[in-house]
């Protein structure tokens, strides 16, 4: 593709607007525009290159619609502040939208007051990077999302910063690498629905409503990634739920109400999802199992601080039969005789009295009262009848090492 450098003084001396500009411009020209402010809900249907200087040069929308439409494959928009969208979801009114393009860059932009901040819809190839997302001062669920897919495969989003916007959407998209980003005070930091052979790695989620939640999905790598702070009713750190052959590993879910979230997954017959080397910290459920999920393999974790390191809130659903070997449990009550620093017998979690509530959640008014922990006594040392094993990890580590070879 033949690239020129346009005279953006001269081109814009015979024109009225910014959008004159670009239809005066040949295909393939860098603009690069001064400091000031630009009419916006501009459309770009040519290759092209849109420069300005960051926050001083501002394209402001006027409510109404979206900011800058690219309707092209090869166009760039970078160094710019792009806001002032309008605030209509059914049209997904953003800051910035591409639609069946390929190729397309948008990079180290302020998008500010935008309902949706980045909109991807059959875009393909493309580099979303080094961005500062933040939507209308809206309600939570009334935001728009910050960065939407749909329908695009084979992007790379990374270093963008995101706060205030309501989620980060990945849907029905595959091969995307999703690295090195920030979010802070959303709702969903990540969520992907329908997706396949994504990289999830290196982000930072903090304060949001649910971490990072894959559903019906598979062949994904979530590894590297900090989620924390995910609370009330609904805050979860990571989510499976319907997925398969998904590698989760190195992550740091800490002070979560539920760190690690599996909802029938694997989903697809003869397959496992392999969860290695997380540190799992101070979570109010260190790992919550919901409906039938088997043969997940737990290797290297770090279980530690929780008030519950495992929750099953089905009954019969044999949870049991998920892997576990070579985890850290701080509350593991073995020895370790030969110092070899593996557990002497195998750590087991049990379904004693203070586990009821998990299938009657109004007990749980009895949690950590004397009469529970009357019973957990009498049910340890003169059992009635062979309690139901919740796991059973058959080397437990007795030091805090989170490595484990696969």
């Amino acid at each position: 593709m033949r690239l020129l450098v346009a005279l953006f003084f001269a081109l814009f001396a015979c024109a009225n607007s910014l959008q004159d500009v670009i239809n005066k411009a040949k295909s393939g020209s860098k603009l690069q525009l001064p400091k000031g402010v630009f009419k916006g809900n501009i459309v770009i249907n040519k290759p092209l290159i849109l420069e300005g200087r960051g926050r001083d040069t501002v394209i402001r929308g006027d409510g109404k619609g979206t900011v800058v439409t690219v309707k092209s494959s090869y166009v760039t928009i970078k160094n710019l502040t792009i806001e002032h969208s309008g605030s209509e979801h059914e049209r997904v009114d953003a800051g910035v939208a591409i639609k069946n393009a390929a190729h397309c860059n948008v990079i180290n932009c302020r998008i500010r007051d935008a309902l949706f901040g980045i909109d991807l819809q059959q875009v393909s190839d493309s580099n979303i990077s080094g961005n500062y997302i933040t939507s209308k001062p809206f309600e939570l669920g009334l935001r728009g999302d910050a960065i939407r897919l749909w329908y695009s495969n084979d992007n790379i989003l990374t270093r963008n910063r995101i706060s205030k916007s309501r989620d980060f959407v990945v849907w029905y998209s595959h091969g995307n690498l999703i690295a090195e980003n920030y979010g802070e005070y959303g709702r969903y930091s990540l969520h992907f629905m329908y997706t396949g052979r994504n990289i999830v790695k290196n982000n930072t989620f903090k304060h949001n409503s649910v971490g990072i939640f894959f559903m019906y999905s598979k062949d994904s790598i979530a590894t590297g990634n900090v989620v924390q702070n995910s609370v009330g009713t609904t805050g979860l750190g990571i989510g499976l739920k319907d997925c398969s052959n998904y590698t989760i590993k190195n992550n740091k879910i800490l002070y979560n109400a539920r760190g690690l979230y599996i909802d029938r997954s694997p989903y697809e017959p003869g397959t496992k999802n392999y969860i290695y080397n997380n540190l799992i910290l101070y979570n109010s459920e260190g790992v919550h199992f919901h409906s039938l999920s088997l043969h997940n393999v737990f290797k290297g974790n770090i279980i530690k601080g929780n008030i519950e390191s495992v929750v099953n809130d089905s009954y019969n659903t044999k949870v049991a039969l998920n892997e576990w070997d070579g985890n850290y449990w701080d509350s593991y009550e073995g020895f370790d005789k030969d110092g070899d620093g593996i557990g002497d017998t195998p750590h087991k979690v049990y379904y004693y009295a203070d586990k009821m509530w998990m299938l009657k959640p109004n007990t749980k008014f009895f949690y950590g009262s004397p009469v529970i922990s009357i019973l957990n006594f009498i049910a340890k040392v003169a059992p009635i009848s062979e309690p139901v094993v919740l796991l059973t990890d058959k080397h437990p580590k007795m030091r805090e090492d989170n490595s484990y070879g696969r």
